[in-house]
C-alpha cells in the first residue's frame, strides 16, 4: 500500500499538517492551484506574552496566479522581523537553545517565490521533528486538468498511490466514487489537537508547529503521533 497525500504548501504549518505529512508515503505540495490570500499559505501564528501573532511572508500577487507563481515581495525586511519574533517570545521555552540556529540559517537565505520559503520551511520542520517523508511539488507532475478530484486522483496514480489520504472535511468536497472508480482507496485524517506545555497563560490550539518545538523539543513527532490513536 502507498499512501499519498496532497495539501498546498504552507508556511510554517500547524501540528495537523505534520500529522498528515507523517501518515503518508508520500507528499505532494499542490502549487498548482490558485492563490488565496489571507489564508495559511503565506503565514501562520506563533504565541506571545499578549496572545497569538501572525508571522506573513509577504507577497507579490496578482489574481488569478497559482500558488508557484507567486513571489516573495523583495522591498520587506520580514525575515529579520520573524527572526526577532522568535527570539523574543520563545527565549524561555525550553528547547529555544536548541532550534533557534537552525532557524536562523532559513531565515538568512534569499528567496524569490513563496513556494521556495514553503517548501524550505517544511523541510526544516520536518528534519527538527525528525520526520522523513518523499515530499514532490504537484507542478513537477505532469497533471493538467483543473476538475478539482479529478486532479486528486490523477496525482495519485502519477505517484503510484493505491490509498489517497484526505483531511477531515474532504468528504465534502470530493467525488468519493471517482477514486473507487480508478482503484484507489480514499481515508479520512481524524487528528485531535493535543494539549502540551506553552509559555504565557492559557493553551492556545492551532498554532505552528514551531510552538510545539520550541517547548516539547524531541517529543514533538510523538505528541503528534499519539494525537491521531
Amino acid at each position: 500500500m502507498t499512501v499519498v497525500a496532497i495539501h498546498q504548501p504552507q508556511f510554517l504549518p500547524w501540528l495537523g499538517y505534520f500529522d498528515k505529512l507523517e501518515r503518508s508515503d508520500v507528499f505532494c505540495l499542490l502549487d498548482t492551484v490558485q492563490y488565496k490570500k489571507n489564508e495559511f499559505q503565506n503565514r501562520n501564528r506563533i504565541k506571545t506574552a499578549d496572545g497569538w501573532q501572525w508571522l506573513t511572508v509577504p507577497v507579490t500577487y496578482r489574481f488569478p496566479q497559482r500558488i508557484y507563481e507567486v513571489g516573495v515581495n523583495q522591498t520587506v525586511d520580514w525575515q529579520r522581523k520573524h527572526l526577532q519574533a522568535l527570539k523574543t517570545n520563545y527565549s524561555k521555552a525550553p528547547y529555544f537553545g536548541t532550534y533557534i540556529a537552525r532557524y536562523e540559517e532559513f531565515y538568512k537565505q534569499s528567496y524569490e517565490m513563496l513556494v521556495d520559503v514553503n517548501v524550505a520551511c517544511i523541510r526544516l520542520l520536518m528534519d527538527l521533528l525528525g520526520l522523513k517523508r518523499k515530499v514532490i511539488l504537484a507542478s513537477s507532475l505532469k497533471v493538467e486538468t483543473d476538475y478539482p478530484t479529478l486532479r486528486l486522483v490523477d496525482i495519485c496514480q502519477a505517484l503510484e498511490g493505491d490509498t489517497y489520504l484526505s483531511g477531515r472535511d474532504g468528504a465534502k468536497y470530493m467525488n468519493e466514487d471517482m477514486f473507487r472508480s480508478h482503484k484507489i482507496q480514499a481515508v479520512f485524517q481524524d487528528f485531535n489537537h493535543p494539549v502540551y506545555p506553552q509559555c504565557y497563560g492559557p493553551f492556545e490550539p492551532n498554532l505552528s508547529v514551531a510552538d510545539l518545538l520550541f517547548n516539547c523539543g524531541p517529543e514533538s513527532l510523538t505528541i503528534i503521533r499519539e494525537a491521531s490513536i
